[in-house]
């Protein structure tokens, strides 16, 4: 009987936290501001994207796809690992830890295969574009269906005896069990292909993607700055190249140190080779990488800066507040005088011209008509919306949608 009572014991160890109370609410606070800011900023992404559905082209799908992990992988998995932290241990043991560690390993193989396909096709288009853009023209959603597809089946080795999936050494999180390298040839197998061809090779073609890509624009662009041409095209492109270089720089650091120490604990059988807080600061870190995207977005492309904005105007429209430009037409006296008046709203594309007409009294000297019209203090400009090169209009301005390009490309 005491034998039982201690296996029992160790069972439920496993399932149990090995932080401090404190710590343990440390780490599901953290989590629970990840959840929120990749909520806040991949559902923007997301919202825009679908505002715009009708005018993405193919190339996009890409980046859509890399929102809805982010997005859908902080909704449908980290809120078990935040209530776990509360409760200070692994609720629904195994079960639950089977489905946390499948979910969050195909999101997370989901991720890293949609930037590795980002950069590639980046590297493609930028110094092969001739040559592979009508195959790479409508190749996007099937790399996204074979990314899907690939993690999902690779995932789902563990459930068939290939690899296992077991609660991380701090108690609150599941993963793949590293340390079943030691156990027998399948698992040593899947551990391996694991970190040699579904970590060390996508994280390989990222880095020399992107490093080739900058060196090429900058190649390039010193080349025409050498000739004294400005090219608006070279900057937008320099911009583009560094908005996802950093996007992958990001996801590569990000899940770098908890890359490395899973790596380390394949050598070590013992359970305990590290305190279980060296495998909380590179969970968390890694955890963070669901935020960097839209703050990247938002920083290097212009047009995703014009489209939040237009969206928060739209759902609130007091944040832009509204300009009243008055004309003043000839007439003898200011009430009488058809007056025009255009109401115009922040960031809006579309603007409204509101007209408001009086009957004009007869017999009025043109004298006085021409002066009215001249005086700068009765005919006031037009408050142009964002976007607009002329600030002074003498008339109403033309309203002319603007075209704008989308607000994430590839």
């Amino acid at each position: 009987m005491p034998l039982n009572s201690s296996d029992h014991n160790r069972t439920i160890s496993v399932f149990t936290s090995k932080l401090s109370p404190a710590a343990d609410i440390c780490v599901g606070l953290t989590i629970l501001s990840v959840v929120l800011l990749s909520l806040l900023g991949n559902g923007l992404v997301l919202v825009i994207c679908y505002r715009r559905r009708k005018k993405m082209v193919s190339s996009e799908l890409l980046c859509v796809n890399l929102a809805v992990v982010d997005f859908f992988c902080c909704i449908c998995f980290y809120p078990l690992s935040i209530l776990s932290s509360f409760h200070h241990a692994w609720l629904g043991e195994n079960v639950t830890c089977v489905y946390y560690g499948l979910g969050c390993y195909i999101f997370g193989l989901c991720g890293m295969f949609t930037i590795t396909a980002i950069s590639i096709i980046r590297y493609l288009k930028t110094c092969y574009s001739l040559v592979y853009a009508v195959w790479l023209e409508g190749a996007n959603m099937r790399i996204a269906c074979a990314v899907w597809l690939v993690a999902a089946v690779w995932s789902s080795f563990p459930l068939f005896g290939w690899g296992e999936y077991v609660p991380e050494p701090y108690g609150l999180s599941c993963t793949i069990a590293w340390r079943g390298y030691h156990t027998s040839a399948k698992d040593a197998f899947y551990v391996i292909c694991s970190f040699a061809c579904f970590t060390l090779v996508p994280v390989v073609l990222i880095v020399v993607s992107q490093c080739r890509i900058i060196y090429k624009v900058s190649r390039f662009s010193d080349s025409l700055s050498a000739r004294g041409i400005r090219n608006n095209l070279r900057y937008a492109e320099k911009r583009l190249s560094m908005m996802f270089f950093c996007i992958s720089l990001g996801f590569v650091i990000a899940w770098a140190p908890y890359a490395v120490v899973s790596f380390l604990f394949i050598f070590h059988k013992e359970h305990h080779y590290m305190a279980p807080e060296g495998f909380v600061f590179p969970a968390l870190f890694a955890k963070s990488s669901h935020i960097y995207n839209p703050f990247i977005y938002f920083y290097f492309n212009k047009t995703f800066q014009r489209e939040v904005r237009c969206l928060l105007l739209s759902v609130w429209p007091k944040l832009g507040g509204n300009r009243v430009g008055v004309h003043i037409s000839a007439g003898h006296q200011v009430p009488s005088h058809p007056i025009h008046i255009q109401l115009q709203e922040r960031g809006c594309v579309q603007k409204k011209n509101f007209s408001l007409s009086q009957d004009r009294p007869q017999g009025k000297s043109k004298g006085k008509a021409a002066h009215t019209s001249s005086n700068p203090a009765r005919s006031r400009p037009v408050y142009t919306c964002w976007g607009s090169t002329s600030k002074n209009a003498p008339s109403l301005v033309d309203t002319k949608p603007a075209k704008h390009s989308l607000p994430v490309s590839i």
